[in-house]
């Protein structure tokens, strides 16, 4: 168990790295050359709600913006990348629409209708601020070229690049991130170092109250529930874009849970009832194909076990301590 989880430590550690040295380069090359209106071309988009508008004019100048491209029909990256953003945009919602802008571009334009960009938005509970947006396919893969995030041709919708770009095309600084950083890392990112220093997201406080930090341990069904779950569901603590997944191994069958961890388009291809229900229930939004085996699959039902455990041990001694209170003299 723990070697499988290890190398895929291990392969989103190497990923990181060489994200952060792409966006090293390239921060360095927008501020020695600027990307303003001489470099981005000004292409018409079509919005989510049918308006036309211009990608440098309309969208990013003068403007801190951050820019996905992805496809409605992706069963695997794009709905894990929206999910981990929706957290991000949560962070700064009071900033969105104002001095902060999210736009999520189609690279599937004919499948890709205003009508389905905007189906998509829906699902994702998306608010002002944030645009879904559909064009040419040699306008948006022009944008892709500017912004450096393809290289060469696509040889299929899925190889298209996994990450976000963060921009603000007023001061020429533009950085490449990856959508699964921590979304409290991004919203500060955006929020204060490309957007300024007002509306801060959180308070720094100060090293000298901290308290001594000791080695942290987490178990590979932790890692793994937080790294790749956490963006759609919470264990307690209510529903999200998908259920709250406290007590869902006593409800369901474990096999079938460790399958639709792996491999859940294939049994919504395959019209398993539960899966076919449960993608009614939530909106048509479909649990992403994240690349899982069995491995992971079963670290992860072991920590939702635990953690019903605990949530159940909570319960009942908050019950404990009620009663109690209500045995004492003057106790109602």
């Amino acid at each position: 168990m723990m070697r499988s989880v290890k190398s895929n430590l291990r392969a989103l550690l190497a990923r990181a790295g060489a994200v952060f040295l792409a966006a090293v380069a390239l921060t360095g090359a927008a501020f020695a050359d600027g990307w303003h209106r001489e470099y981005f071309p000004n292409s018409v988009l079509k919005t989510h709600d049918g308006r036309d508008v211009k990608f440098y004019d309309d969208m990013i100048k003068d403007k801190v913006v951050v820019i996905q491209f992805m496809f409605t029909s992706c069963t695997d990256i794009c709905p894990a990348e929206t999910a981990q953003l929706r957290k991000v945009y949560d962070l700064l919602a009071a900033r969105m629409g104002k001095d902060i802008f999210f736009y999520s571009i189609s690279i599937d334009p004919e499948r890709d209708t205003p009508a389905e960009m905007a189906k998509y938005a829906a699902r994702f509970k998306t608010g002002p601020g944030w645009t879904f947006l559909t064009g040419s396919r040699d306008d948006v893969s022009t944008l892709q070229r500017k912004l450096g995030l393809l290289s060469g041709d696509l040889k299929s919708l899925g190889d298209h690049a996994t990450a976000v770009m963060i921009g603000n095309e007023r001061t020429s600084r533009w950085t490449k991130r990856s959508p699964y950083d921590s979304p409290e890392v991004m919203a500060n990112l955006i929020g204060n170092s490309f957007a300024g220093t007002t509306g801060r997201i959180a308070s720094a406080g100060s090293y000298e109250n901290s308290s001594k930090i000791g080695a942290i341990a987490i178990s590979p069904g932790a890692f793994a529930f937080r790294a790749r779950c956490a963006s759609c569901h919470r264990v307690g603590g209510g529903d999200d874009l998908g259920p709250d997944l406290a007590g869902v191994t006593q409800k369901r069958d474990r096999a079938w849970l460790s399958r639709w961890i792996q491999e859940p388009d294939k049994m919504i291809a395959e019209k398993d009832p539960t899966a076919v229900a449960l993608l009614a229930k939530w909106n048509n939004l479909r649990m992403p194909n994240l690349g899982l085996g069995p491995v992971e699959a079963d670290a992860i039902l072991n920590y939702l076990d635990d953690e019903t455990k605990k949530l159940a041990a909570a319960a009942a001694e908050r019950s404990r301590d009620a009663q109690a209170a209500g045995a004492k003299p003057g106790g109602k």
